[in-house]
């Protein structure tokens, strides 16, 4: 896998739309936060289009892209936010522009089409992580600032992430690559041609708000689809508000345990990334990783960036 060069006090963030509209003082707010990390930050004015619930057409959203991506100051990408649009994008991508750029590129959401895209097309480790209108946005208790800086700004092994409140679903200590993201973006890319590989993986899935039987469904199509067949290992987000209502008489953690319980591959529930309220934490996705089912511990045990 191609690392990125790690981040450095001062250096400059591009941040991109390519998917739903942004509210101007979202960005902004996210914007600051970013310069109290110590950042610059650089957009185009045009990110601020809207076409229905897009931010601008397929073509200004790709141009975008490839823009920041061949921008020599801009040293990382963070998407603004999610929402729905980024698969739109791939065929106006000039694959030499992107390929010939590698930096860090950070979002979550319908953002893991891009995340998948890069992965597998260019071989490059990407960011599963906070975005700039919303989590940076909201402010400090919003990410982990710590692993922030750890996994982006630090060329060494990772190691242990915080794993506090995360509960074992099946023991047993795996270690593969880990990748993933939310689920049913991974789920609409079966049967195309950016349909993610999942071989020898830590396969993180996360979501928000989707109902308990849609979740089965999603997790039984991954199923038939030989999705699990060669995991070693699966992480859980939180999947905040993943239920039918509030006085139903089981859980999600129900719903996964009767979908993958015979998997015989450690799982755990609960790690605070992607659609998560309370310190967002970034995960890099492409690296080597260790899921230890007993303990309750994810351990990233190789560097995700490369000397600036």
């Amino acid at each position: 896998m191609i690392k990125p060069p790690a981040l450095c006090p001062g250096d400059v963030i591009g941040i991109v739309a390519p998917a739903s509209d942004i509210k101007p003082e979202r960005l902004a707010a996210g914007a600051r936060e970013l310069e109290r990390l110590g950042f610059r930050v650089k957009f185009l004015p045009s990110i601020f289009a809207r076409e229905m619930y897009l931010a601008g057409s397929d073509r200004r959203r790709a141009e975008e892209l490839m823009a920041i991506f061949g921008d020599p100051e801009v040293k990382a990408i963070f998407a603004a936010r999610g929402g729905y649009g980024s698969v739109r994008l791939l065929p106006y991508l000039d694959e030499e522009i992107v390929r010939a750029h590698p930096k860090i590129f950070m979002g979550y959401s319908d953002i893991t089409t891009l995340l998948v895209y890069f992965q597998q097309r260019f071989q490059w480790v990407v960011f599963h992580g906070p975005m700039v209108a919303r989590e940076f946005a909201d402010g400090p208790e919003h990410y982990d600032e710590e692993l922030l800086r750890r996994t982006l700004m630090r060329a060494e092994p990772i190691g242990e992430i915080d794993t506090s409140g995360v509960a074992v679903l099946s023991p047993g200590v795996a270690t593969g690559r880990l990748t993933g993201g939310c689920l049913p973006l991974l789920v609409s890319t079966l049967g195309t041609p950016y349909e993610f590989d999942a071989t020898d993986a830590i396969l993180f899935l996360e979501d928000y708000a989707s109902k308990p039987y849609q979740v089965d469904r999603m997790l039984t199509q991954l199923r038939d689809a030989g999705k699990f067949h060669t995991v070693r290992g699966l992480v859980f987000g939180e999947m905040t508000e993943c239920l039918q209502h509030p006085d139903q008489d089981y859980t999600i953690v129900d719903v996964i345990q009767d979908r993958l319980a015979d998997l015989n591959v450690p799982i755990l529930f609960g790690v605070r990334s992607g659609h998560s309220d309370y310190r967002n934490q970034v995960l890099p996705f492409g690296v080597r990783a260790t899921l230890d089912g007993y303990r309750a511990k994810l351990i990233i045990e190789e560097a995700a960036t490369s000397e600036p």
